[in-house]
């Protein structure tokens, strides 16, 4: 497949994150002795950026970062991987963004951001780069940087023909103009329940929360299970993609590298289950290993992977 065929434009967020192992997370209140202490790149916007150009998707990325070395280390590791980083803007005023990061041993995890410069990402350097989203088959979206920014940036996806793929995280109440220009949404479980009042605890209640959503506006809905896989309602599909049973590290950015990989897969013009199916294999890769970005897999772990599970 042509290289063009996998155009992909991904609007939002650069952190850096800093992460401290722990046995079990803290309760309100409580300081506990941590083991490693790490640095990794983070942010749910250049998550999905690295997780879709890993997956094999031509990817540029529209951010904003501060005048900092966590700025400028981010933008040298995108360009490792092969990101147009032509669009990621250097702000004077506001540093790069932060996520502190608690990570248990079992994999659960717990963040705080500080957004810095991804506050500032404007709808007016989304606009600076409308002809990028005139040539690119997605525009993949989340919600770590201001609504105004996200809402203009579907607006020229749709208008030019893009699938436009939003990630409802962190979540938060959504006008239904944003969500009638959404092609395709991923929320989790409680991002679910928070857009539509349903508490997503079956199959049968991931059909109703996908229905909900539906008739405000969106296309498709995919919600993410975890390890269950993902709940697909719309596109003529109603059913679960079962996930796959790994010893999960770290779930840090698992959704994110979900819907990169998904950006990937539909942008190649995959089926929809056949694309969920990549997706939670990639996702299942990345919370075997420690860190955001670290742990997205290449498109060869993906498909080996893949290969390994079917036969």
């Amino acid at each position: 497949m042509k290289p063009s065929a996998r155009r992909i434009v991904v609007v939002g967020s650069s952190n850096t994150d800093l992460i401290i192992k722990l046995n079990r997370l803290p309760r309100p209140g409580e300081t506990l002795l941590g083991g490693a202490f790490l640095t990794a790149a983070g942010g749910k916007g250049a998550n999905q950026a690295v997780g879709a150009a890993r997956a094999g998707g031509k990817v540029t990325f529209i951010a904003r970062i501060g005048p900092d070395s966590f700025g400028a280390q981010a933008v040298a590791g995108w360009v490792k991987d092969g990101i147009n980083v032509d669009h990621v803007a250097r702000d004077d005023t506001r540093p790069s963004g932060v996520a502190f990061i608690f990570v248990a041993r079992r994999g659960e995890n717990m963040i705080a951001v500080a957004s810095g410069a991804n506050g500032r990402l404007s709808p007016g350097q989304v606009k600076a780069a409308g002809p990028l989203f005139r040539g690119a088959r997605v525009l993949l979206l989340q919600l770590e940087t201001p609504l105004a920014t996200v809402s203009a940036a579907a607006e020229l996806a749709a208008a030019a023909g893009a699938r436009v793929i939003l990630n409802p995280a962190p979540a938060r109440p959504l006008p239904d103009r944003l969500l009638r220009r959404v092609a395709i949404l991923t929320p989790n479980e409680t991002e679910a329940e928070l857009l539509t009042g349903i508490k997503v605890d079956s199959d049968v209640a991931a059909g109703r929360a996908a229905d909900r959503l539906r008739a405000r506006g969106v296309q498709t809905v995919i919600i993410t299970l975890g390890a269950h896989g993902a709940f697909v309602g719309g596109g003529g599909c109603r059913q679960r993609v079962p996930g796959f049973r790994v010893k999960a590290l770290d779930t840090t950015a698992a959704g994110d590298i979900f819907n990169g990989a998904l950006a990937v897969a539909l942008a190649e013009d995959q089926p929809l289950l056949g694309a969920v199916r990549f997706a939670n294999a990639a996702a299942a890769l990345s919370v075997t290993r420690l860190g955001a970005q670290p742990s997205a897999p290449t498109r060869a772990e993906i498909e080996r992977f893949l290969r390994r599970k079917t036969n």
